[in-house]
């Protein structure tokens, strides 16, 4: 009596295998993926992609809703800018005094009465004069000032003829990186209450900036 073979166990399908030299086990043959993009045409892909990624991020760090910094808008007449002091001492009457406008004083002007509205944040580079000023701006941006008021600038007076210690160009910096900010160097003739002679170069551009013809004759640095 003849017997029946057991029926062959169906086989799994193994790797697809390409003939090698004799005696050495087959390479297997890799699966076809999906298509690569061109040299070209994938470097401009990666390039959106990076642009995208940076205007994404760009628009997360701007801060308070809108680009960190604004171009301020030339003056047209200085009696429109009302020059505010965030401290004693801080300039702002020599400022005043020299460029026009309104000296308002430690306090926010008022528009609703009259008084200027766009104004000009004024305070000496030391570290309390800095101080002052940052939280002069902080109350303007929680809302703690009259309503209407446009700030201009800020404008920091030296508060002695030396350079600035490194600390203190930090500081400064920051609130650069959120307003128009305005060196104003030492000027020997304000300590004694008197007038320069002649105007350093950077005050012309902020003679520009509050809508001041200054004739500055010869100029300092």
């Amino acid at each position: 009596m003849s017997r029946t073979a057991p029926p062959a166990s169906p086989r799994t399908p193994g790797p697809v295998t390409s003939p090698g030299p004799a005696g050495t086990p087959g390479v297997p043959k890799s699966r076809p993926g999906p298509p690569k993009a061109s040299g070209s045409a994938g470097a401009a892909s990666v390039r959106r992609a990076a642009a995208d990624r940076a205007t994404t991020d760009r628009s997360a760090e701007a801060g308070w809703g809108e680009p960190k910094r604004r171009r301020p808008l030339r003056g047209k007449s200085p009696d429109e800018i009302g020059w505010v002091k965030a401290h004693g001492g801080a300039g702002a009457t020599s400022l005043c005094e020299l460029l026009g406008g309104v000296d308002v004083g430690a306090r926010w002007p008022e528009p609703a009465k009259g008084e200027p509205r766009r104004i000009v944040i004024v305070g000496r580079t030391s570290a309390q004069g800095i101080r002052a000023v940052s939280q002069a701006l902080g109350a303007l941006h929680e809302g703690k000032a009259p309503q209407g008021l446009d700030l201009v600038a800020v404008v920091l007076v030296a508060d002695a003829p030396n350079r600035l210690p490194l600390s203190l160009l930090r500081r400064i910096r920051v609130i650069r990186s959120v307003v128009h900010v305005h060196r104003v160097p030492w000027i020997p003739a304000w300590r004694v209450g008197g007038r320069p002679r002649s105007l350093p170069r950077k005050i012309g551009a902020l003679a520009q900036l509050v809508g001041t013809d200054v004739h500055r004759g010869s100029t300092a640095s």
